[in-house]
């Protein structure tokens, strides 16, 4: 029989999702299918998921073709109408096994309804299918499900349900687990990781959970968190960030603006002074700390001089990488009823972000020019360093193995390096 064929859009979590639905279907035995796992956060990222379902359809001609993910889960109306796509399921019903079990190849026509998607808001608990993260050196470890906030611009929520957070107890065992197999670097994901416990008995914090990890997992070398909300950051993982070396210095913000106002109109939980001085705190104590941020160029309403405080953060903030979002809106949500900007003027500042971004990473490149890193190697001769930044080796290295390096020189965006 053959496998399915999956192909997965957006962001590490859905790619966490996409290695346990292979498990399921493989349980299941649900073979010969092609799966979709598309994302919502922008229009385009809509865009982009019919162009995957339509150029499978035509590479893989007679296959059943299941949509999924957070684009199927909030307008599933949408690929349903679309001829190429035999069943869409939601975000919830995915991470089910008899779900799975129902998908055998010979049950997929007329068997069941095309549209298998339920409100995702009546979801309470996190999906009952772990796996053993996935990563062929560093171990992605979903510890957080949806979101409890409704920013003005963000569909995720409707895509992803209210906050869920997985025991501390399960994290650790499966972390163990994963140090066993011999992983040295493991990332702690989520949809809003800083909500972790809200749900849970005596209601602990991604901070509680962070130091727990490391004190009972004393043989995982590095632990790393994906993006967190700045302001939700807790007294527990400011400590953490002060005191434990083996927590990567490394922090990507889901800062969004620069500006009052427009995080204000964007609902955001914070405003800019709050940033800067996280950032500053972050820094002070851990010298080494660098920043990523997510920031959105041309929401709704914003000035030229509103977009230059957006601007200004990645120097006040001294960000180092950045994710930029064109502003697009989406349907149901408040942002795509506030007076839009122009297309070309959204495109030109989200060059202008981007070429800040570009001139900032160069600026923390050059400053490790002669200083050495301990890197976790991914390829023969590519690796990160703590603080994320990409390397680039001149001779060959063991696969999975963190390595002292020096650094010697810097092109297209990393470092280059030689083992010490």
């Amino acid at each position: 029989m053959k496998p399915p064929v999956f192909s997965t859009l957006g962001c590490r979590l859905n790619a966490y999702e996409t290695e346990a639905m292979k498990e399921l279907a493989a349980a299941a035995g649900v073979g010969g299918a092609v799966v979709v796992n598309t994302c919502a956060v922008t229009a385009e990222a809509v865009r982009k998921a019919k162009q995957e379902i339509r150029r499978l359809a035509r590479e893989n001609p007679g296959a059943p073709v299941i949509v999924t993910g957070c684009a199927a889960q909030t307008e599933p109306e949408t690929f349903a109408a679309m001829p190429e796509v035999t069943r869409v399921i939601g975000n919830h019903e995915k991470m089910q096994a008899s779900t799975w079990e129902g998908l055998r190849t010979a049950d997929f026509i007329g068997q069941t309804e095309k549209v298998q998607v339920d409100d995702i808001m009546s979801v309470r608990e996190t999906a009952g299918h772990l796996i053993d993260g996935f990563g062929r050196h560093r171990a992605y470890v979903q510890v957080q499900n949806g979101c409890d906030h409704r920013c003005t611009f963000c569909i995720i929520p409707f895509g992803r349900g209210n906050s869920r957070s997985v025991p501390a107890g399960v994290v650790v065992e499966q972390i163990r687990r994963l140090v066993d197999r011999g992983f040295a670097e493991v990332v702690l994901t989520g949809v809003d990781l800083t909500s972790w416990g809200a749900d849970l008995p005596a209601t602990p914090r991604l901070g509680d959970l962070v130091r727990r990890i490391l004190r009972l997992v004393p043989d995982l070398p590095r632990l790393r968190i994906s993006s967190i909300d700045s302001i939700e950051a807790d007294p527990a993982l400011m400590e953490a960030i002060a005191t434990e070396p083996r927590l990567m210095p490394h922090l990507h913000l889901s800062l969004q603006a620069g500006d009052d106002m427009i995080l204000k109109r964007m609902k955001r939980r914070h405003l800019r002074d709050d940033a800067i001085r996280f950032c500053e705190e972050a820094r002070r104590l851990r010298p080494d700390m660098v920043f990523g941020a997510d920031i959105i160029a041309g929401f709704p309403t914003e000035t030229e001089a509103m977009f230059e405080n957006s601007l200004a953060l990645v120097r006040d903030c001294d960000l180092t990488f950045l994710h930029v979002f064109p502003f697009s809106p989406r349907k149901g949500t408040p942002a795509a009823r506030m007076p839009q900007l122009r297309g070309p003027e959204i495109r030109d500042r989200a060059a202008r972000l981007r070429a800040a971004g570009d001139a900032a990473l160069g600026r923390h490149l050059q400053g490790q020019l002669g200083l050495t890193h301990r890197v976790l190697t991914e390829g023969a001769r590519t690796g990160r360093t703590e603080q994320f930044t990409e390397v680039a080796f001149d001779s060959d290295q063991p696969e999975g193995r963190i390595v002292e390096a020096q650094v010697s020189g810097q092109a297209g965006g990393r470092l280059l390096a030689s083992a010490c």
